[in-house]
């Protein structure tokens, strides 16, 4: 389709969309929006609340932006409204483990659905036991990522202080883009939680350790990100390390979007997470996407009042990334639910061009249902 013609679509979809309460897209100039994913995305979100994100990764730009509210589409919803990000957090985790030679991709840990430890219990649904950091990532074992999480932040031969530990984790976290506004090209962005020293410090006046922060092991409690976050995410998984900073507006001759920026995490770290990102869509939690594409994801399954949050990162192929994607959609259960489905088929849109007639009439299921 002609570029100018896709930008006077989306302009007038921007328009359509903007209320007093609403922010709508960007209206001034060319956007690096493709139409085919904006309306698949659009489309998939009737009826619910949640965001869809994708992003080209070898450039940053953001080629889908598609959200619903209550009020309509509104793009803080995607850039504006950070939330626990769940289990999809679990990637930045088992890297940041890596990096800091904590665990390896063969460290092994039992799981009996959860672990008990005094007046704390954490619950896991059933899997095989033990598994290895790629199983755990296939199989989102919350024991596996709380466990040495916590073990990490109380280690006192690593770390001369549990407030060195987890300014290290932040530190790791931060240079994948978490933690803080990118300063993409669209206003209203926010920036999320990551908990520091300071802030734990504050906040837990009588002390804390590991334990206190388990929770953010698996993407819950002291940490939160918007979907424009959790898709740069998984940028810099798809990237093996690196990022530019998300923009919507075609053309940037702005640094800020043209300049490479390099993650934190070791280079050998990558492989591993990817590879257990691969098997959560061949057999673990992230199987409903049932594609023959080789995408790499990893499922959310958020807990909050009500019924849970569902949200998913991916990108594809696995070797040759052409799309990073998140897709979040409040109170939408598991994350191999809504989320997972959903991001399949704007993959497929992208890497194909169209729906395969299946695929098409997932969508429109998909599409019916209304939260």
């Amino acid at each position: 389709m002609n570029r100018i013609y896709e930008y006077y679509i989306l302009l007038f979809l921007s328009l359509v969309s903007l209320t007093a309460q609403a922010q709508g897209l960007p209206t001034d100039g060319p956007l690096t929006i493709r139409l085919i994913l904006q309306q698949l995305g659009e489309r998939l979100l009737k009826g619910k609340t949640g965001s869809i994100v994708a992003i080209n990764p070898e450039n940053g730009e953001i080629i889908c932006l598609a959200t619903n509210t209550p009020q309509g589409p509104d793009v803080r919803q995607a850039i504006g409204k950070p939330q626990a990000p769940g289990s999809t957090f679990k990637t930045a985790q088992a890297l940041t483990l890596l990096s800091e030679g904590f665990v390896t991709p063969d460290t092994k840990m039992a799981c009996n659905s959860g672990i008990t430890d005094g007046n704390i219990k954490v619950g896991c649904h059933k899997h095989r036991s033990p598994l290895n950091l790629k199983d755990a990532l296939a199989q989102s074992c919350n024991t596996w990522f709380i466990v040495n999480f916590g073990s990490m932040i109380n280690d006192d031969f690593m770390y001369e202080s549990k407030d060195e530990a987890i300014n290290t984790w932040r530190s790791y976290m931060q240079s994948m883009g978490l933690g803080g506004p990118m300063h993409i090209d669209i206003a209203g962005e926010q920036g999320g939680l990551l908990a520091g020293a300071d802030y734990l410090n504050r906040r837990y006046k009588d002390g804390w350790d590991g334990k206190t922060v388990w929770w953010a092991g698996m993407g819950q409690g002291d940490v939160t990100c918007t979907p424009l976050q959790l898709c740069n995410l998984a940028v810099t998984i798809a990237n093996r390390g690196w990022y530019y900073v998300p923009h919507i507006h075609k053309n940037t001759t702005n640094q800020r979007y043209l300049t490479k920026r390099q993650t934190k995490v070791a280079k050998e770290a990558y492989a591993p997470v990817v590879e257990g990102m691969r098997l959560a869509v061949e057999n673990g939690t992230a199987t409903s996407i049932k594609t023959t594409y080789p995408i790499c994801g990893k499922t959310g399954t958020i807990e909050n009042p009500g019924k849970d949050h569902s949200a998913f990162i991916a990108f594809a192929p696995m070797n040759n990334p052409k799309i990073a994607i998140a897709v979040y959609v409040e109170h939408g259960g598991f994350g191999a639910d809504l989320a997972a489905p959903m991001a399949g088929l704007v993959i497929e849109a992208y890497l194909k061009g169209k729906l395969s007639p299946a695929s098409e009439q997932k969508a429109k299921r998909l599409e019916k249902k209304q939260l």
